[in-house]
């Protein structure tokens, strides 16, 4: 039985969730407003957080950043629309450990649920990951890609691995690391995104005890942690102003000093970074240190997002349906022309992230060997007829962009016009928010 905290406006679906999840022997607490869920988090202990994204007094990530800013690392579920899939994957960056799309099908509720709850006694900020469970592809697209690690792994060079959401930034990073002259050497990967500023400097550099409230022992930091290795920043651009500092310190002195510590440890790590924004707008906006840039981005990695690359598509399908029938003790063989095509079809804005959950989902609906088109979301269906609807390209631009223009007009209602959230959730950089504005005169 697990302590399930469900934050979701939405009374009656609520309701629905809270007699399902309680016949199936867990303990459930209903919240519908943000500030009101705050108060059952930081009073009593639970298991999971399930959050709906869009709430009527912020999102999903104010949840989040919240539960960073408390040291909490409880599993968070996301519960998003179909549309908002791309924030969804956004918000996994964040510190959210998975996502699901409404509606909600139960047994893709169950298997969330149970894969948060055996995974949540993980007690660091790491990403988790095997290479069996990844595939490079062999499109002229990878190809491009993987000379261009193979060609910079065995460097020391500081490397920034910049992509979209979900493309697998991650995984590039590993590569580099086995690669590189420090592949026996430890890789030690940091979400930058699932820390707040306090955290943050302990979690890199260490601390010593009775550093500040709640440093009851001495810790090590993960610079000296990974001492000989790689260091795997990811959502670099999330780290604060001062804990830049310290890393730009940490980068040209090669030292480290714990928090609360006079001793300077020397370390000798390769830096990775990686991040969905572009920085150079982060340094006009005066959050991120051109200094740091420059020491970061000796050589950069450009992830191509899934629509761009080919062939590619079909070979990752197969992969995740390998590994879902492995996890999910499925046996499904293939995929009827249908659902095929839908597949190839989609534009996949979470990109592989998105892909592997539509197909885990796909073979979890699956009884038998053939996985049928109604085993995948109504709202591709919808999304693909949208993108192929009959006439001109410039009818197609045209229904785009009053789509978009609506819900750039009620994201920044939603962010009461606060620019640089708005961007966040819309998962775009604020210049390019700016200049969208201007496009659709939206003031």
């Amino acid at each position: 039985m697990a302590k399930i905290l469900i934050l979701e406006d939405d009374t009656t679906f609520a309701q629905l969730l809270e007699g399902f999840l309680t016949k199936n022997n867990h303990e459930v607490t209903l919240v519908t407003h943000i500030k009101q869920s705050f108060k059952f988090i930081e009073n009593q202990v639970f298991d999971l957080f399930l959050i709906d994204y869009r709430l009527p007094d912020g999102i999903g990530f104010d949840v989040i950043t919240h539960c960073r800013n408390l040291g909490l690392l409880t599993p968070i579920v996301i519960m998003t629309s179909f549309n908002d899939v791309r924030t969804a994957v956004k918000s996994m960056q964040m510190g959210a450990f998975d996502y699901i799309t409404k509606p909600v099908n139960p047994d893709e509720l169950l298997m969330v649920i149970k894969n948060s709850l055996t995974k949540k006694d993980s007690k660091e900020i790491k990403i988790e990951a095997t290479d069996s469970d990844f595939i490079k592809g062999k499109s002229a697209t990878a190809d491009r890609l993987y000379e261009h690690i193979a060609l910079v792994a065995p460097t020391d060079m500081s490397v920034i691995i910049q992509g979209e959401s979900g493309t697998g930034k991650e995984f590039a990073a590993r590569t580099l690391h086995q690669q590189s002259k420090r592949t026996d050497k430890p890789f030690v990967a940091i979400d930058c995104g699932a820390l707040s500023k306090d955290l943050a400097a302990s979690e890199l550099f260490g601390h010593v005890k009775g550093a500040f409230t709640g440093a009851l022992n001495d810790k090590k930091g993960q610079f000296e942690t990974a001492n000989g290795g790689t260091l795997f920043l990811d959502e670099v651009g999330n780290l604060s102003y001062e804990v830049q500092i310290k890393l730009l310190r940490a980068l040209q002195e090669r030292v480290i000093q714990p928090l609360g510590s006079t001793k300077q440890i020397a370390v000798d790590v390769r830096i990775v970074t990686a991040t969905n924004d572009d920085l150079l707008n982060s340094i006009s906006g005066g959050e991120f240190r051109e200094d740091l840039y420059h020491r970061l981005n000796e050589f950069k990695i450009q992830l191509p997002a899934l629509r761009d690359r080919g062939g590619d598509l079909e070979l990752f399908i197969n992969h995740f349906i390998g590994l879902s029938n492995r996890d999910l003790d499925r046996n499904v063989k293939s995929i009827s022309a249908e659902a095929k095509s839908l597949l190839l079809n989609y534009d996949w804005p979470g990109n592989l992230r998105e892909l592997s959950n539509v197909i885990k989902r796909m073979v979890l609906l699956t009884p038998g060997d053939v996985a049928q088109v109604s085993a995948l979301p109504d709202e591709m269906m919808l999304a693909v007829n949208q993108q192929t609807l009959p006439g001109s390209s410039s009818d197609l631009k045209a229904v785009n962009e009053q789509n978009e223009k609506t819900l750039i007009a009620e994201t920044l209602i939603k962010a009461k016009h606060n620019k640089s959230k708005a961007a966040k959730m819309l998962n775009i950089d604020r210049k390019t928010l700016y200049a969208k504005m201007e496009k659709y005169g939206i003031e």
